[in-house]
């Protein structure tokens, strides 16, 4: 579910691993990652055909999915390149807890001050760019990709549903590599075997079944609500883990 609300999923998996209620391995990572796929694509299967089908002509469709491409590039670099430094440096529930507090405050800071006036026609190359730039944050724990991804749009003055649709549409070739990227791992280091488990069989179908339903829900939410109850669960959260390993 955290993988689309704008609570960081990252965060709360290593949160899970800090309390003793993980063991995560690469297997793991794939089932959550390919069901969370799964989820996202069955919500939005309709703008995936038209945008498969649109990208022949132009239009609408096809600037979208040039946007798209464009907010996905600098994260597949930085993420290939920054991999190593992200897992054996920031992977601790202390950046986890600044980067939900300070984060959190920033989605509600510019959600609540920031024009609401533009659809995703009104975004530009440039502006799909700089969200790209912001889902590099992403990367950190705690900061949550759809968090980041949201706060950039509507920085832009993208209203709340269309920024929200914008980052939940990025998400797909986002996990999508991501989960490629793992499964390559586990083929270098001879591990496919694990993936065919029943235990991960489940967790493709449960993390499907929790992501399509976190979909469902804030797509509903922010066309009559604010972002400011994810706000403050997160400064929430952040001040709790702060008390708690201090």
């Amino acid at each position: 579910m955290t993988e689309f609300l704008p609570v960081s999923s990252s965060g709360h998996l290593i949160l899970a691993d800090s309390f003793g209620f993980s063991n995560q391995t690469l297997a793991t990572d794939v089932a959550l990652h390919a069901g969370t796929l799964i989820g996202v694509m069955a919500y939005f299967y309709k703008d995936i055909l038209r945008l498969l089908t649109g990208i022949w002509k132009k239009g609408p469709t096809r600037t979208l999915f040039i946007h798209l491409c464009v907010a996905t590039t600098p994260v597949v670099i930085a993420g290939f390149f920054g991999k190593t430094i992200i897992e054996t440096t920031l992977r601790s529930p202390f950046v986890v807890a600044f980067t939900a507090i300070f984060f959190g405050i920033l989605l509600w800071g510019v959600d609540k001050y920031a024009p609401k006036n533009k659809t995703l026609s009104g975004l530009t190359t440039k502006g799909a760019f700089y969200i790209g730039l912001a889902q590099v944050l992403a990367l950190i724990p705690g900061t949550s990709r759809s968090g980041i991804t949201i706060t950039c749009a509507r920085a832009l003055q993208i209203n709340r549903s269309e920024a929200a649709r914008f980052s939940m549409l990025l998400s797909i070739p986002t996990i999508g590599l991501g989960a490629v990227y793992i499964i390559g791992q586990s083929i270098l280091n001879h591990t496919v075997n694990q993936l065919l488990t029943f235990d991960l069989l489940l967790g493709v179908i449960l993390s499907a079944v929790f992501g399509l339903f976190a979909v469902w829900f804030l797509m509903r939410w922010v066309k009559t609500a604010s972002f400011a109850i994810f706000a403050v669960y997160r400064v929430a959260l952040g001040l709790f883990l702060i008390y708690y390993f201090l």
